[in-house]
């Protein structure tokens, strides 16, 4: 975990859009303040690694930390209410039974995934190579399971959750150890991850004021109680979030 001194955050607080209602919508943006580094080759094309003719067809660069170039957004960034509030949406409150985890190219997809405690994880493989999918969560049980190649929806391995996980934990391919990906299992919908331009939203919260914690793989919390009051309806986008590149350093 990386010291958050450094880190530009300012509480927003929202102006009410004067609809009637008992939830809100957030949005916003986690951004990087600087210089973006240019992205990390992990193997060139026609690299003498295992099941290179698969996972070395093309170029690999690696996805523990993605930003954007031109908009300087910070991708899989975990934005997350750590306890479930008391009020739940009622359209969310009953998640959908299952979600999808493949793996192509060599890499897995989603990188980051939030997932709602009580969901199946179907894991997927769109290679023609076998792969071990292996968790390590800390209150769930922990699977390493073999993913057969071409393994198509409907015809993947399940995975159960069971209650929330107290931070997002790892997910590996033992078979090609550069596959890492992460997974945030909650009781509760309140919870998403940056796109590849950085930008999230987060729907039908309860109206009224909230703490998010903010995580990503390589530096932790970003922070732990990021304050936003919400008010009814579509709130206006919350000031970009900025971090350094010195918090995504490696020790």
């Amino acid at each position: 975990m990386k010291n958050i001194a450094c880190f530009v955050l300012s509480t927003v607080v929202l102006a009410s859009s004067g609809a009637a209602a008992e939830w809100g919508t957030i949005s916003g943006k986690v951004v990087l303040k600087g210089d973006v580094p240019d992205p990390v080759l992990l193997h060139a094309k026609g690299a003498p690694i295992k099941d290179g003719e698969v996972c070395a067809a093309e170029d690999v660069y690696r996805d523990d930390l993605v930003i954007d170039k031109e908009t300087k957004g910070i991708a899989n960034v975990f934005l997350y209410i750590y306890k479930a509030p008391k009020d739940i949406h009622p359209e969310a409150a009953t998640p959908a039974p299952k979600v999808i985890f493949d793996q192509e190219k060599c890499q897995f997809r989603p990188h980051v995934m939030v997932v709602q405690a009580g969901q199946t994880v179907e894991v997927l493989n769109s290679d023609p190579v076998a792969h071990n999918t292996h968790t390590y969560p800390l209150r769930n049980q922990a699977v390493n399971i073999l993913v057969a190649p071409n393994t198509k929806a409907g015809e993947g391995v399940d995975v159960a959750t069971a209650v929330r996980e107290i931070v997002p934990h790892q997910v590996k391919c033992d078979f090609h150890p550069w596959m890492i990906a992460h997974w945030l299992v909650l009781d509760h919908p309140y919870a998403v991850a940056t796109d590849a331009q950085g930008n999230f939203k987060m729907e039908n919260l309860p109206v009224g004021d909230h703490e998010l914690r903010i995580w990503h793989e390589r530096a932790g919390y970003l922070d732990r109680k990021y304050k936003v009051s919400v008010a009814a309806g579509d709130n206006s986008p919350l000031q970009p979030i900025e971090a350094e590149l010195s918090q995504f350093e490696e020790n």
